[in-house]
């Protein structure tokens, strides 16, 4: 693996409580909320090189088959690293756990054929820019696995959503924004939408402000006007 150095600091997200947090929460739900399916459904058919931004305590790690030959997993959050860095050593492909924030991915141009955004792009504090960096490093053709929090179809969640994003949220769940929608992001970037469906977590029960999601693909286009 070539990575190339950037101006970002290595910790430029450092949210240690959140991280703690978060850990417990993610493998509960996994467990409890039928995450780890979702989880499993984003990845899989993936082969070759992949990259992870926002690889969190390393969930997703189990779930990569075997076809995929190397895994560059992306967290900038220590704690949360430092958590990936372990589930890294139990899983089945090779996976490495390394420092860096989306919108400054550490490695070369057109170097993966695949990539994955799951549950990150609403914490990321440049979107545009982050997909911008996710674009550069596919290959032409290389697919974007996206598993991520979205704007609610249903006009009141979404106004709970935003009234959330502009308050409290954002400071107690990691920087975590509801109310983007990251299916007119990705294709904003310049990706083409493949299928791709909208789901809750829970699927039951009370809805919170980040229960919306959507599960897809999206894929680097061949050429620039998008053939």
């Amino acid at each position: 693996m070539q990575l190339r150095s950037r101006k970002l600091p290595r910790d430029a997200v450092h949210h240690p409580v959140f991280a703690r947090f978060y850990a417990r929460f993610s493998e509960a739900a996994d467990v409890k909320g039928g995450v780890a399916a979702y989880r499993q459904e984003l990845l899989s058919g993936l082969s070759g090189r992949v990259i992870e931004v926002g690889a969190g305590n390393g969930l997703n790690f189990a779930h990569y088959p075997g076809a995929v030959s190397e895994v560059v997993a992306l967290e900038p959050e220590r704690s949360l690293r430092q958590l990936a860095v372990r589930a890294a050593l139990r899983a089945e492909v090779p996976v490495d756990v390394v420092p860096g924030a989306a919108e400054a991915l550490p490695v070369k141009s057109e170097a993966f054929d695949g990539a994955v955004a799951s549950l990150v792009l609403c914490t990321v504090r440049d979107l545009p820019r982050a997909l911008a960096e996710i674009k550069r490093v596919l290959r032409p053709g290389g697919e974007l696995r996206f598993f991520e929090h979205g704007l609610a179809p249903g006009r009141a969640l979404a106004t709970a959503q935003r009234a959330a994003d502009r308050t409290v949220w954002p400071l107690l769940f990691g920087g975590c924004h509801t109310a983007r929608d990251p299916v007119a992001a990705i294709e904003a970037a310049g990706f083409q939408l493949g299928p791709y469906r909208r789901l809750r977590i829970p699927e039951t029960g009370l809805q919170m402000p980040s229960s919306p999601c959507v599960l897809g693909v999206a894929r680097k286009p061949f050429t620039e006007n998008g053939d």
